[in-house]
Formats: C-alpha cells, sequence, structure tokens
C-alpha cells in the first residue's frame, strides 16, 4: 500500500501504522498502557503550553516519515516545537522533536529496534521508551553526533534536551 492509499483510507481510532507498504493493526493496547500514556501527555502538555513550546498530542496520529517509503508510525505520545508547527496539518508531515513509547509485551520488539531506528534515521532528536512493568524510562537522545542514554528510576531526572526545565519523579509517571 502507498502512503496515499494508507492515507485515504477510512478515519479509525485502532491503532495502525504502514511499514514499507505493509499495514500493520495490533491489537488495542491495555487499559494500564493508555494510563500510562494519558498521564505522560498529561505531565508534557502541563509542562510546554504555558511556556508556548509547541505542541503534544497522543496516538492514534499519524506520523508520516517517509511517503516515497511508505513508511507512516503512531507513536503513542509525540511533541512539535513551536517553531516547527508547519508539519501539523491533519497528520504530522515529517519527525517530531520527540516521541514517547509506552512498551508492551507485543510491541517491546518492534518499538524498541525498528521504530527506534526509524526515528533516529528521520530526524527525530529525542526518543522515550517507557516499561512499565520495569518502572523504567530510557531516554535515547538523538540530537548530537553520537545517540546518548539515560536511564532513570526512582529519582528525579531533567530528562530532556529537547524540554527544557522538564523535570518530574519517575514515581509521577508510574504512579
Amino acid at each position: 500500500m502507498t502512503t496515499v492509499e494508507y492515507l485515504l483510507t477510512e478515519e479509525t481510532n485502532r491503532p495502525g501504522e504502514l511499514a514499507r507498504g505493509m499495514v500493520r493493526e495490533p491489537a488495542s493496547p491495555f487499559f494500564s498502557h493508555q494510563e500510562l500514556v494519558f498521564r505522560m501527555a498529561r505531565l508534557l502538555h502541563d509542562h510546554v503550553d504555558p511556556r508556548n513550546l509547541g505542541r503534544v498530542a497522543i496516538a492514534p496520529l499519524d506520523v508520516v516519515l517517509d511517503v516515497e517509503g511508505a513508511l507512516v508510525v503512531q507513536p503513542d505520545v509525540l511533541f512539535v516545537s513551536t517553531p516547527r508547527l508547519s508539519i501539523i496539518q491533519n497528520q504530522v508531515w515529517g519527525a517530531p522533536d520527540l516521541v514517547v513509547e509506552v512498551l508492551s509485551a507485543s510491541t517491546d520488539r518492534h518499538d524498541r529496534s525498528e521504530k527506534v531506528a526509524w526515528y533516529r534515521q528521520y530526524g527525530v532528536q529525542e526518543c522515550w521508551l517507557i516499561d512499565l512493568h520495569a518502572e523504567a524510562i530510557l531516554v535515547l537522545d538523538f540530537s548530537g553526533a553520537t545517540p546518548r542514554q539515560r536511564l532513570s528510576r526512582g529519582r528525579m531526572v531533567a530528562w530532556s534536551t529537547i524540554l527544557p526545565g522538564f523535570q518530574t519523579m519517575p514515581t509521577a509517571v508510574f504512579a
């Protein structure tokens, strides 16, 4: 399937992605997954909105990373900075500045390998992988020449180079 064909399909709230021309439609996430997605989006929104830093959104929302390569993903949470808001036009056309993936048993391998590689390749600056079961947050910083990783468990962290001043306890995420 091409990107255009995919985007012309009927609008739905079901998760779905287009990976190199193949449609992938996983089952709906569990309640605990969605609760964590909502909590993370709220924490980000509460930091971003009053500072006019950009926009935060949650899945399902198509992010078109490669039109010709038929690559459309749906990160659990995404952030687009104010200077780059023009990439939002019904879908997000290009790499968000920041993506958050809440890992689940059925998507863990795909999210940690293929999706992280795509995010880095197509210009996402930062990717957070949130592991509900381990209560850990892995921050992948792609903004420099060499990717950096930070793992947080149980202590206050300034997670982001993309969102200056954003700090929270991981317990606020996993509460």
